[in-house]
């Protein structure tokens, strides 16, 4: 089937089209959420980035979309978790590099800031036909960007905080007709010395957190050139270096350190046909990380390649393939592993109101093809009538996620014999767009999934290791909202996002199943911002609900809601500079609260923040 659907995507064309024009000041990205149809897809704004430029992915997650994210404490690692899923079967990709860590199959969301990136996609839902491995709860899409034409630019940024905050940021760069540079630089530092109620002693008295100092530097470099009319370059390097002092649990004196080392560059060559546009991609990232002086270090090396074709009408194809080639050298084993995917997908928009979309990936590792995923997915205009459109969105599929080094080789309790996870997944929902002075954006979602040779580590004896045991189900109800309108002079926006997810642990006791550890039933966010002449302010708020601790559900972490509050103004001037100011309190109410049991987490803390742009 697959050999088929590849014969057909590269000669089952007779119409041809123009050249494909690329704008003088567009430097070139795929869209990501061409062959998404049926998906549910967040974008995050330029505001929305602008806003969280001093802190984590991880806040910005964990704030404003509803994937719950698990945080050992300020600065710590957090973790995501997608539709009830766990952190590893989360894809992260940094334009278009995937850079979840080889031995772990996860990312450490607090190690990724916001000022090192110009842009976040998430997309829920299993679409490892699309995107490939680990992709089974979600995948989240960083990227920079970079334009042709706009001369030179600047710009720094500094923040004071609460408990030793101190963040600061510079970027500058040059472009042209044909070339584009730009550098960022950053520093993020925390003393992280908040006071706290330690529960684990008597009376629980307030102390103040020890052992919790954060920094982290980084360099961000891109590069992009029009080689011709017809084919462009672009490169990337992205250098982050994060020295953290572990937080304790309550109770514990450990004094732990730990450092994460990033290096990921990649480099994009774009050939731009008749109706086509040849991609060829190389990759690298090398991470190394040190826990009480206990190095590990990975390397992975990515090359791929994909043609998306355009010479039917109404119809759209990418053919293409990826291979990876992965190292690692742990303070217990050495390993590597090499793996091939095959992917294709089309795009069929049958008429103005439906369009059709099918994915289909194999992958090869261990000297074997397996498995073999499809996914399908619709578009459909149920009714638009004036400033009122309603899309009705569904789409199925298949996951995977292969066993990483540490599940398959670590040493003692590594098992080269496990499976990879699987995952059968569906969505439906409703979209429902209006336009005008009072404008909305709604969307209902209901998904469900079940998971199979879902990876835990057990103990054997005195030794633990992975096996296949797991089987979870998945299904929940997710909404979000946005609404627009203007009073007077004022400019409003409110948001709302309410989710529902089952995550049932079907090993055990399948006719009475219990929700998985620190899987929330319940999460909602929601802001309101008022904007007049470049003088905004906003109120936000999200709620986590109760959460079980162990897998016997015997014991329950209460459920938390926190408030957010800001001020900023943008037109500040001084000759031909741009001052932007701004200043936010976070837990504006001061709640004492744990997202994992006994982990302190900062109560009421202020950022001031000065921006000058050039």
């Amino acid at each position: 089937m697959t050999l088929v659907f590849w014969v057909f995507s590269l000669l089952g064309f007779s119409a041809s089209q123009d050249t494909v024009a690329l704008a003088e000041v567009a430097v070139y990205a795929p869209v990501l959420d061409r062959f998404a149809q049926g998906q549910k897809v967040i974008s995050f704004e330029k505001r929305d980035l602008e806003a969280y430029s001093a802190r984590s992915l991880g806040d910005l997650l964990q704030e404003k979309s509803p994937v719950f994210v698990r945080q050992y404490g300020a600065g710590m690692l957090a973790s995501p978790s997608f539709r009830g899923t766990s952190a590893g079967h989360t894809a992260v990709f940094w334009n278009g590099l995937p850079i979840n860590s080889i031995s772990l199959g996860q990312s450490d969301l607090s190690i990724l800031p916001i000022q090192a990136i110009d842009q976040a996609e998430v997309h829920f839902g299993s679409s490892g036909a699309l995107f490939g491995n680990e992709a089974i709860g979600g995948s989240v899409h960083l990227g920079t960007k970079a334009q042709f034409g706009q001369g030179f630019t600047g710009r720094m940024s500094q923040t004071f905080g609460s408990f030793g905050l101190s963040n600061s940021a510079i970027s500058a760069g040059f472009s042209g007709k044909s070339f584009s540079t730009q550098t960022k630089l950053y520093r993020q530092f925390a003393q992280n010395d908040f006071p706290f109620r330690d529960l684990s002693r008597p009376g629980t008295p307030e102390i103040r957190a020890e052992n919790a100092q954060t920094e982290q530097v980084g360099w961000v470099q891109d590069a992009a050139w029009n080689l011709s009319e017809k084919s462009q370059l672009k490169a990337s390097l992205w250098w982050n270096r994060a020295d953290r002092q572990i937080q304790p649990v309550m109770g514990s004196a450990t004094l732990d350190t730990q450092q994460d080392q990033s290096w990921r560059a990649v480099l994009d060559y774009f050939r731009f046909g008749e109706g086509s546009i040849w991609n060829v991609k190389a990759g690298w990232v090398a991470d190394q990380l040190t826990f009480n002086g206990s190095e590990n270090r990975t390397r992975q090396f990515l090359l791929a390649t994909d043609w998306d074709i355009q010479k039917i009408e109404n119809w759209t194809f990418k053919v293409g393939a990826r291979g990876t080639f992965a190292k690692g050298d742990l303070s217990t084993y050495s390993a590597s592993d090499q793996r091939l995917e095959l992917y294709q997908s089309a795009k069929w928009e049958t008429s103005d109101r439906l369009s059709l979309s099918a994915n289909f990936r194999q992958l090869g590792y261990q000297d074997q093809m397996e498995p073999f995923l499809p996914g399908l997915g619709m578009d459909f205009l149920i009714w638009e009538k004036v400033n009122h459109q309603l899309l009705l969105k569904a789409s199925a599929g298949k996951g995977f996620k292969v066993p990483t080094l540490n599940d398959r080789f670590w040493s003692p309790g590594g098992n080269p014999d496990l499976l990879p996870e699987k995952s059968v997944n569906g969505e439906i929902g409703l979209h429902w767009l209006k336009k005008g002075g009072f404008a909305w954006e709604q969307s209902l979602t209901y998904y469900r999934m079940q998971v199979d040779n879902w990876i835990i580590w057990l103990p054997q004896g005195a030794i633990w290791s992975p096996q296949n045991i797991r089987e979870v189900q998945n299904q929940g109800v997710e909404y979000q909202g946005k609404m627009t309108w203007k009073t007077g002079l004022w400019n409003w926006e409110a948001r709302v996002s309410y989710t529902f997810s089952q995550a049932l642990d079907l090993t055990s006791d399948s006719q009475n199943p219990r929700q998985l550890p620190y899987t929330p039933k319940q999460q909602a966010n929601g802001s309101l911002e008022t904007e007049r002449n470049g003088f905004s302010m906003n109120l936000s708020t999200f709620y986590v609900g109760s959460r079980s601790i162990g897998t016997g559900n015997a014991r329950v972490l209460a459920g938390y809601q926190l408030w957010n509050a800001g001020l900023s103004f943008s037109q500040l001037r001084w000759k031909k500079l741009q001052l932007p100011i701004s200043f936010q309190v976070l837990n504006l109410l001061d709640r004492d609260y744990q997202v994992l049991y006994l982990r302190a987490m900062p109560g009421r803390s202020y950022q001031f923040n000065l921006t000058l742009i050039l």
